[in-house]
């Protein structure tokens, strides 16, 4: 129990450092997911909220259902607001027409997207929509540097 305890500890102080630019203010994270990688999605939002967390990070998702047509325009004013896109890559992301139309929105709107990819033996390929954009494997460091750069 004590290295898990260690670890969030960790996790905490890395994040607060992650998400909090130097005047303080919230980054604005839109997080695209394949639907299947949910958990991987609300682990990441799951430390942004618990109280014990001394940091800050807006959650931009989209959770509601809607016709497609509605949820792209919805979709596009939430990215749109964001300082960045993190995409949440797993063998799952090649299939998932709603984050790779995330991806190609970021793009077009021109907010920066990263690729990440959730576990570090089990990576799945990279969608066409990523190409030349930075991708990470799923480290606290690793996600500070490139959010810092946001």
């Amino acid at each position: 129990m004590l290295p898990l305890a260690i670890g969030i500890g960790i996790t905490a102080l890395l994040l607060k450092e992650l998400f909090s630019s130097s005047d303080n203010s919230k980054k604005r994270i839109f997080i695209s997911f394949a639907i299947e990688d949910v958990k991987y999605r609300d682990h990441l939002v799951a430390q942004a909220k618990s109280e014990k967390t001394p940091f800050s990070f807006v959650d931009m998702s989209v959770k509601e259902p809607w016709t497609e047509k509605i949820w792209q325009q919805k979709c596009r004013t939430k990215i749109r607001s964001c300082d960045g896109v993190i995409v949440l890559l797993s063998k799952n992301t090649w299939h998932s027409s709603g984050a790779r139309w995330e991806i190609k929105c970021a793009r077009e709107e021109g907010i920066p997207v990263i690729g990440m990819h959730i576990k570090k033996n089990k990576k799945g390929a990279i969608p066409p929509e990523l190409k030349g954009m930075k991708v990470i494997t799923w480290t606290w460091d690793n996600l500070a540097k490139v959010i810092n750069k946001i």
